[in-house]
């Protein structure tokens, strides 16, 4: 007779693991107890066990990554620019995509609802924007309304995160395009005065 399984936090990883590359890879309904189960060499007791059932092992997978890129991005360099802030931000969401990149096809892809016009909770990914650009508004860096401000930027920043892990951009056009498009968003939000001084920056020889 072979060893009873046990559910421990071993068990628990795995299921969380195989969880999430189903979901970043197949449609949500036919990601089953059974088949991340199977997949995870476990017992669909053991999802009921450590989860409750399909619906808190999805909530364990979408905390993951809710937490990750929350702690990826709080974990961005700070300084005097509030330009450079907010770009350092945006490298830091490029590069938590790409070394999570099944975290990511879960929080985008329809399994964790993320929106940044909506209400801001202390942990959620979109919060270090939020008080950055707040920052870049109240030091008259950025002219706008600062939930209209995170929209764009976001937009600009998933759209080409977005691209460039399906494959629509190859390296090197990702990585020309990223810093000349999200520079072009920021600057696009600047006031009139921060505006002039960098378009003049940028036309020094």
């Amino acid at each position: 007779m072979g060893r009873p399984r046990t559910n421990d936090e071993t068990v628990k990883e795995r299921l969380v693991e195989r969880a999430t590359e189903m979901l970043a890879t197949h449609p949500q309904e036919s990601v089953t107890v059974r088949a991340v189960a199977t997949a995870a060499d476990a017992s669909t007791a053991a999802v009921y066990s450590l989860f409750g059932g399909k619906d808190g092992l999805i909530a364990a997978v979408r905390d993951r990554a809710v937490a990750g890129l929350f702690q990826a991005l709080t974990a961005a360099p700070t300084s005097e620019d509030p330009l450079a802030d907010l770009y350092a931000l945006a490298a830091a969401y490029r590069r938590w995509g790409s070394e999570h990149r099944h975290l990511y096809a879960v929080l985008f892809g329809g399994v964790q609802s993320f929106e940044p016009s909506g209400a801001v909770g202390t942990r959620d990914p979109v919060q270090p924007l939020i008080a950055a650009i707040d920052r870049a508004v109240t030091a008259s860096v950025l002219d706008g309304e600062v939930t209209l401000i995170a929209v764009s930027v976001w937009v600009t920043l998933h759209g080409l995160v977005t691209l460039e892990l399906t494959g629509a951009l190859d390296a090197s056009t990702a990585q020309a395009a990223f810093p000349s498009t999200i520079h072009a968003t920021l600057r696009g939000w600047t006031t009139p005065s921060v505006f002039r001084s960098l378009r003049h920056d940028e036309a020094a020889p």
